[in-house]
């Protein structure tokens, strides 16, 4: 199938024109959540994009396997020389087992990305799950003489590899200023050289998690995890790699490192990346302690947040901003976010009232019969999401206007709108509107009321008591409430 699909490729450092090694048939893998914490703003922008990207390309028509991975594992993330694994550090000091706490913020994290309307993957393989994998990896990548074993610990050997290959081709670093990076850490210890990186790493007495292996009571290094699950489940050669761009180094750059060294020749075709998002400029995240979470975005319960936001604000706020540009958390943006999102549903939702004529005005047609394509050109431009929600916005100014009769729109075009505007606003970027079984209750009494207070205004005015009318339109208005006088009579709309 013919792709018009072109995607930016971190590896090339260009946009590339999207073409499956095996169409229609598709691989995605997605670097997940490390599960020792509640999910925060951080993990949303990532998801919220490869979910995107899911989306789109099974809307084209292409097979996805997605595959999104669980880092469960007891490991010294980022490859840490010293420290203890964070999983086993919080069991020890909640008295748990590392799995319950694995599980605790599993559990979190998928409550969070179902919030977020985030679908799920074909396949969430967890690390713990695929120990033996990522030993034959190791052993591979040992039989091929880039490896070599140091006191039970496997170190992948970046010399050895750079002579052959060449490290460093997704950061663009070169193994001199990779090598001056690592001489800050303390002591080379039991690696030829401080650059090396672990593959599997001999377990202290104390440390909890740990598997035997042919060199010793261990863990897998955390690079070797996606390199591993990647193959098993997506094979040698894949289409896209995705994560945040914090992982460019030296995770995703290792694992570049690890295929190659195993296989002869890298896995992934399209490397892709979605940049951070930053409180005052500096990137959100546990280890920043700048973090707020996504439970605390929707109850408010945050010295940073004015109010609560809803989860389809958070997720209208990441789509705002294109996915390869940083997104810089604040108030005023959020509160952006709502009433732009506001503004889309509500827009969706009016189309249920427009009536068509027999045709449609020159400008509306004009408009409308556009705007498809317009949104299709948007999304084939590298998933430019900030673009198709400027045409949305353009489309919700045609239905006010249909809405207000100062525009006409036939039988045809007002379903060609209706079904444009749902498809990209629900199907491709996945907005929803939300609305909880207790809120429906509420909101018909809501409205209930509302339409008492109207009615009570149309029998003042059918009394022609001017002033009874006026006051009550007027005191409406100052709660926020939009009223018109149609000719097919009133409508109403709280403002938020």
């Amino acid at each position: 199938m013919e792709s018009k699909l072109v995607i930016y490729n971190t590896l090339t450092r260009q946009k590339e024109r999207f073409e499956p090694i095996s169409a229609p048939h598709v691989g995605m893998y997605v670097c997940g959540p490390t599960v020792y914490g509640d999910p925060h703003l951080g993990h949303a922008r990532p998801a919220i994009t490869f979910d995107l990207v899911f989306r789109y390309l099974k809307h084209l028509g292409y097979k996805v396997r997605y595959v999104r991975n669980i880092t469960d594992v007891g490991h010294l993330e980022h490859d840490a020389d010293e420290g203890e694994d964070k999983i086993a550090k919080k069991a020890r000091l909640e008295q748990l087992e590392p799995m319950e706490i694995a599980q605790y913020y599993t559990n979190c994290y998928h409550q969070a990305m179902d919030a977020l309307n985030v679908l799920p993957p074909s396949i969430e393989p967890h690390a713990t799950g695929h120990i033996i994998e990522q030993q034959q990896l190791v052993q591979q990548i040992l039989d091929n003489g880039f490896a070599y074993e140091s006191n039970g610990s496997i170190y992948f050997d970046i010399e050895a590899y750079n002579k052959k290959y060449k490290y460093g081709i997704l950061s663009g670093r070169s193994l001199e200023n990779i090598k001056d990076e690592s001489r800050e850490l303390a002591g080379v210890g039991e690696k030829h050289n401080q650059a090396d990186f672990a593959l599997w790493k001999k377990a202290q007495p104390e440390h909890i998690m740990r598997w035997p292996s042919p060199w010793s009571d261990g863990f897998p290094g955390w690079h070797c995890e996606c390199t591993a699950m990647g193959r098993k489940y997506l094979g040698e050669m894949f289409d896209i790699h995705g994560g945040g761009m914090d992982l460019v180094f030296p995770h995703h750059e290792c694992e570049i490192a690890q295929a190659t060294a195993s296989m002869g020749h890298p896995a992934v075709k399209y490397w892709m990346h979605n940049n951070m998002l930053t409180i005052n400029g500096q990137k959100m995240g546990k280890s920043y302690n700048n973090f707020i979470t996504l439970e605390q975005f929707f109850t408010g319960n945050h010295p940073l947040l004015e109010k609560a936001y809803t989860a389809m604000t958070i997720r209208f706020f990441v789509l705002s901003a294109h996915y390869r540009g940083t997104v810089d958390f604040s108030n005023e943006a959020l509160q952006a976010a709502e009433k732009g999102l506001q503004k889309l549903l509500q827009g969706i939702s009016d189309l249920d009232r427009v009536q068509a004529s027999d045709k449609c005005d020159a400008e509306t047609e004009k408009i409308v019969k556009a705007l498809r394509q317009k949104c299709y050109d948007a999304m084939n431009d590298d998933f430019a999401t900030p673009q198709v929600i400027s045409h949305l916005f353009e489309a919700c100014t045609v239905v006010n206007k249909l809405v207000d009769h100062k525009a006409t729109i036939c039988a045809d075009c007002l379903k060609e709108l209706t079904e444009t505007m749902r498809l990209f606003a629900f199907d491709i970027l996945g907005l929803r509107e939300e609305k909880g079984d207790s809120s429906d209750a509420r909101e018909e009494a809501f409205g209930k009321v509302v339409d008492m207070v109207l009615d009570l205004r149309a029998k003042a005015k059918a009394d022609k008591d001017w002033a009874t009318s006026d006051k009550i339109r007027d005191e409406l208005a100052a709660a926020g409430f939009e009223v018109k006088d149609t000719k097919d009579g009133v409508t109403w709309r709280l403002n938020k």
